[in-house]
């Protein structure tokens, strides 16, 4: 066979192949959440956020609201080195992001059913 017709039929191949992945997957909330950083963005952002007082005393003198605070686990980046992540129960989170052209530095106990977010830094 010619590497011509064999050319061929691998982007006939492709072609469908891509259709068909299309067709199954149009419509659907799918995600490539692979990297350890956005797996756990994700697991944060999937569970309910309980605040501290003094944080949201701290967020508000800011004017920082709850929807900038959910934005952050969309954008932010994990700081493993400054992450606790060897609890059992709680494993604590250092996420920093940069929102509103102010640096922010949250650290969050990521617990089985709830985040609770206990500290900040706003730079």
């Amino acid at each position: 066979m010619k590497l011509i017709t064999r050319f061929a039929y691998y982007s006939v191949g492709l072609f469908f192949g891509i259709i068909i992945l299309i067709f199954f997957f149009s419509g659907k909330r799918t995600s490539c959440d692979y990297s350890p950083n956005d797996r756990v963005l994700k697991n944060i952002r999937q569970k309910n956020l309980v605040y501290k007082a003094e944080t949201l005393e701290q967020l508000r003198a800011a004017q920082i609201d709850t929807a900038d605070m959910r934005k952050i686990f969309q954008i932010g980046n994990v700081d493993f080195g400054a992450s606790n992540t060897s609890l059992d129960s709680c494993k604590l989170y250092v996420i920093e992001a940069e929102i509103e052209h102010r640096e922010l530095r949250i650290k969050v106990e990521n617990c089985t059913q709830e985040a609770r977010i206990i500290e900040t830094e706003i730079k």
